[in-house]
């Protein structure tokens, strides 16, 4: 890079290569990569206590776990190509911004279906800050060993973002209301937005071109009809409404798809999908979160509903998964050049999927042991897998296409855990609900205990302890066989995901290197 474009990069990011300034804007990056990571896994420690407050229905319970995730997933690409136009800071300071704001709109919910609205519209306060935090990382960090080493910060942050949610929040639900879990969020983002606006750079793609609005409908449109057929045909089987919105959704998506190749400057570059190692990372993180999301959703309902432990003890019991994910997180772009990608991701692919195999000896009786190891090799494998394809996606495209590549790279993340939390939560959801009730349960009593776990506990009060006692004792057992159905059908995507990952990811090294 000639010395005038070198001094135009460094005005426009205010990072130098040699300082320390990129250090401490990474810092603050982590700060929204924990905002967005705390927010999604603490839903799950307060669904028992959110059921008996809200009263849903099972389908207004799964609605409210994963319609985050569908708007993500729908605006993602919108957002990450957003931000190369409008510059990625000041996206990302808007973004964490809202992201307070709806978190308390999240804590007043009163109502299932107000819960619903305002998960969704966080869902797209969330949707500014994860390519933002990715691209800009792509943007400071020239030397690729230093960008692989803060992939894996970030990587290891999120991860530490699923620890701290559960225990954070699980100390909350012990004196305050569920609502308290949203509102964690709100210290974070007021530092995030103080410090963020003194140390972190800017930067934007300068000759992006126009946002296209019809590619941003086009794209919600698709990903939220498709993800949402998915999710009703596991449920309730292929009825007509669910072939019209798979339709309306796929043809979205091609109508997507085609503008894009005919768009000067389109909101995602197609062609970024030639390239094996891009679309083999892209593929490893969709379905490895695919495999993940469904069984942790339901976790933490496992620990508290179905052994007993209380909302605090449910969140330390899921910290090996998050320390696994932390420690290899840091290590993984090293042995990533020592002994390959394919090696490093494969491997950890395959941890995971071994590990949910494991998950399917679960009973209501099992002991930590086993559950603890499980999860502690899950966490070790995504570390190794996450970062290593996070970094892989990023390399792959010039710094001006990085939020848009960045988004790529969430929208997997996102739409995984959609697809994960629809597919493998119908099959826990629908394995349940075939439990038998005692004779004397009946009515909408009988109906409430089937529409969830929680319902049924939650019902049981009013119950004399004869009929109550075996009433749980048989949703307990069903929930469990879910469970372990669940993680089955998990291990199997993880392993063949494995094994596709070796081939697609054949001769993909990372970047030695430094830019110029």
């Amino acid at each position: 890079m000639s010395g005038t474009k070198q001094s135009s990069l460094i005005e426009e990011t205010g990072v130098r290569s040699g300082g320390r300034g990129r250090w401490l804007a990474l810092s603050v990056l982590v700060l929204a990569v924990l905002l967005v990571a705390v927010d999604a896994t603490v839903l799950g420690l307060a669904t028992p206590s959110l059921s008996e407050d809200l009263g849903p229905s099972g389908t207004q319970l799964l609605w409210i776990g994963d319609i985050y995730s569908f708007v993500i997933a729908g605006l993602l690409v919108s957002m990450g190509s957003l931000g190369d136009r409008i510059g990625r800071k000041k996206l990302l300071l808007v973004g964490a911004t809202a992201f307070g704001a709806l978190s308390v709109l999240n804590a007043c919910a009163t109502s299932p279906e107000m819960m619903i609205v305002a998960r969704a519209l966080l869902g797209v306060a969330g949707a500014t800050l994860m390519p933002s935090t990715l691209a800009l990382i792509r943007n400071i960090f020239h030397d690729p060993k230093e960008r692989s080493l803060a992939i894996g910060i970030w990587g290891a942050t999120a991860s530490a973002g699923a620890a701290v949610g559960p225990v954070v929040g699980g100390a909350l639900l012990q004196h305050f209301y569920w609502g308290s879990v949203f509102l964690i969020n709100l210290p974070v983002m007021i530092v995030l937005v103080i410090v963020g606006i003194k140390l972190l750079p800017e930067s934007k793609n300068p000759v992006a071109g126009p946002w296209d609005l019809v590619s941003v409908g086009l794209s919600l449109v698709g990903v939220i009809g498709v993800v949402y057929a998915v999710k009703e045909a596991a449920t309730h089987g292929l009825t007509w409404e669910v072939v019209a919105t798979a339709v309306l959704g796929a043809a979205a998506l091609y109508a997507f798809v085609r503008r894009q190749f005919t768009l000067p400057s389109p909101l995602l570059d197609m062609r970024l999908f030639r390239h094996r190692g891009f679309s083999g990372a892209v593929l490893a993180d969709l379905l490895t979160v695919f495999g993940l999301s469904g069984l942790v959703f339901f976790l933490s309902q496992f620990l508290q509903l179905v052994q007993g432990r209380d909302p605090l003890e449910a969140g330390l019991s899921e910290l090996p998964a998050a320390i696994g994910a932390v420690v290899t997180g840091l290590v993984a772009g090293r042995y990533a050049r020592k002994y390959s990608v394919r090696v490093v991701v494969t491997g950890g692919l395959a941890a995971i999927g071994l590990a949910l195999g494991a998950l399917t000896l679960l009973h209501k009786e099992t002991g930590y042991p086993l559950l603890g190891a499980a999860l502690l090799v899950v966490g070790l494998g995504a570390g190794f897998s996450f970062t290593v394809t996070a970094d892989v996606i990023l390399s792959s495209v010039p710094k001006e296409q990085a939020g848009s590549a960045s988004a790529v790279s969430e929208t997997a993340y996102e739409l995984g855990a959609a697809l994960g939390i629809a597919l493998l939560g119908s099959i826990v959801t629908g394995v349940y609900q075939g439990f038998t009730a005692p004779a004397s349960v009946a009515g909408p009593v009988a109906d409430a205990a089937h529409e969830s776990l929680g319902g049924a506990v939650e019902v049981a009060k009013g119950l004399d302890s004869a009929t109550a006692g075996p009433m749980v004792e048989a949703a307990q057992v069903a929930f469990v066989d879910g469970l372990r159905f669940a993680s089955g059908v998990g291990a199997a995507v993880l392993l063949a995901t494995a094994v596709a990952a070796w081939f697609l990811l054949k001769g993909q090294e990372l970047q030695e290197g430094v830019e110029h």
